[in-house]
């Protein structure tokens, strides 16, 4: 009984944040802010233009709002690209403030971008560790089986962890150091920076809930293998 309440605390403490940051971004996300003269896809453009990135596309997309620093564009979902909401104007001033780390070479962002390239090949080099710890062992007297399927499970799972740790200070800088100051200076009413900051709180938020839910992967990872 005391195994199961424990693993139920922990599952919550895992996954509510993720409701929470969804009730916060569709909370902000429903009506058009009278206030705002373009959406977030245009304020987005202007902003780029403003900081001189023009050679920095802005595209609707379908998979999630996001920067991407290969191809140097900002993406949004139609919600944000064609919305009036304040959730559509702060999220598109965030992807932006990614944009603006690219361009100045900041030193986490960079961190970041070459981590989440590598995370592909990480996670299939551990995938071939997994399969072929038992023959490994084997043939070169290398550690257990199980140390190199610990390697391997950090290599599919725990490398993607560390992904997300190293994500959440370049998200919070995009959002209280690059959007916030921005927004405040002249894009939004006195009264809407509350609202804002509760959007930014939870947009870094969805990153400290991948990080969990990374993180109890991984112990269950470990935990079968200790069996």
């Amino acid at each position: 009984m005391v195994y199961l309440v424990g693993l139920l605390l922990l599952l919550a403490f895992v996954y509510l944040p993720q409701l929470w940051v969804q009730h916060v971004l569709a909370r902000y996300n429903r009506k058009p802010e009278s206030n705002f003269p373009g959406t977030g896809g245009e304020l987005a453009r202007h902003l780029l233009t403003r900081f001189g990135l023009d050679d920095v596309k802005v595209e609707r997309t379908d998979t999630g709002d996001h920067y991407d620093p290969n191809v140097r564009c900002v993406r949004l979902t139609a919600d944000k690209f064609d919305g009036k909401t304040l959730t559509a104007i702060t999220v598109a001033a965030h992807e932006c403030g990614h944009a603006l780390q690219h361009a100045g070479a900041e030193p986490m962002f960079i961190l970041r971008s070459r981590l989440a390239a590598s995370a592909v090949w990480a996670a299939r080099l551990g995938s071939f560790l997994i399969l072929v710890a038992p023959m490994l062992a084997l043939l070169s007297r290398a550690p257990s089986p199980a140390v190199l399927s610990v390697l391997g499970g950090f290599l599919v799972m725990g490398f993607g962890v560390l992904v997300q740790l190293v994500t959440l200070p370049v998200e919070l800088d995009a959002s209280f150091r690059k959007a916030l100051p921005v927004l405040e200076a002249g894009y939004l009413e006195q009264e809407q920076v509350p609202a804002a900051r509760r959007i930014l709180r939870a947009a870094a938020w969805t990153y400290v809930a991948a990080s969990l839910a990374g993180l109890l992967s991984f112990w269950r990872w470990l935990a079968i293998l200790r069996r």
